[in-house]
């Protein structure tokens, strides 16, 4: 077999039938950015879970009067509530912050929008027992306990924030994922239209290749390659376009919860690891779509 003509018919190919190859390249390209858009975003999801799974805690927040007059939590009820915390089995650790110290740490997180750091008060913020569990997975069993008590005035699970932050993010995940099996779809079926149209335009030569005694696989491997170069152009611009998303738009629109840790970023590596996958998605479905469609409907 000569690699010269197999090449020359790839060529020859995707030049006379140059709309359709623009549209399968455009389709599988938006196929496959949409795919690796929800890998990254599970990248993302992962390594966020990562950042958050030492740190979830419960947070005991006291009343008002509470917050205002007792800084040091040195009178009853506060002393009452922080001894009983230290005493409780299910605690590991308990610290106690008092206003000035929940300001301190709301500038430090909010320190990039510091237009909202001028409208907050120490006032604004109560004094609270940051409590971190031997097991983060049982927060009830403060939550329950010490609900209600006097001094109390609500008691915050950040795992509950925590679930529907990430159930949020799933959602855009499935929903990235399900418009990107709806466009390969759509590139399935160009490929197909593509490789029955190419192999029409050229059913002369080919039968007169088959005459000759080539073949079946010799007359259908140009054909094959023009689907897999195609899709492999679409991987190539999805990954291109996936670049293009992380540095004009992710960049910017995550910049300040990246800067405040409360996620972590799509980097460049993420990128790079899920492009091979694109790649060969790409390849392989426009190696198995064309070889069934030659197979199905197209006698060469």
């Amino acid at each position: 077999m000569r690699a010269s003509f197999v090449f020359s018919e790839v060529v020859t190919g995707l030049r006379r039938n140059i709309t359709m190859t623009i549209a399968m390249i455009i389709t599988t390209a938006i196929s496959l950015a949409l795919l690796g858009g929800g890998l990254l975003v599970v990248r993302m999801i992962d390594k966020t879970k990562t950042l958050y799974q030492d740190k979830v805690e419960v947070s005991v927040f006291l009343t008002n009067d509470i917050s205002a007059s007792d800084s040091g939590c040195v009178n009853d009820p506060c002393k009452g509530l922080q001894a009983a915390l230290r005493a409780d089995p299910a605690v590991e650790e308990v610290a106690y912050e008092n206003r000035q110290a929940s300001f301190e740490r709301f500038k430090r997180i909010f320190e990039a929008q510091p237009e909202l750091v001028k409208l907050t008060r120490p006032e604004s913020l109560p004094a609270s027992f940051r409590v971190r569990l031997k097991d983060p997975d049982r927060p009830e069993v403060i939550t329950q306990a010490y609900s209600g008590k006097p001094g109390v005035d609500n008691v915050v699970d950040q795992s509950e924030f925590l679930d529907r932050f990430f159930n949020a993010l799933n959602g855009f995940r499935n929903m990235t994922f399900a418009i990107a099996l709806f466009m390969a779809v759509a590139a399935l079926l160009l490929i197909s239209n593509t490789v029955q149209l190419s192999a029409f335009t050229r059913r002369t030569e080919v039968g007169i290749m088959r005459l000759v005694g080539a073949t079946r696989w010799y007359t259908q491997l140009p054909f094959l390659l023009e689907a897999m170069v195609t899709g492999l152009i679409g991987a190539l611009l999805a990954i291109g376009l996936l670049v293009l998303l992380k540095m004009s738009f992710l960049d910017d629109v995550l910049a300040d919860p990246i800067k405040a840790n409360v996620v972590r970023s799509v980097d460049g590596i993420d990128i790079l690891l899920v492009s091979p996958w694109l790649m060969l998605v790409a390849l392989g479905i426009s190696a198995v779509t064309g070889y069934v469609t030659l197979r199905l409907y197209v006698r060469t």
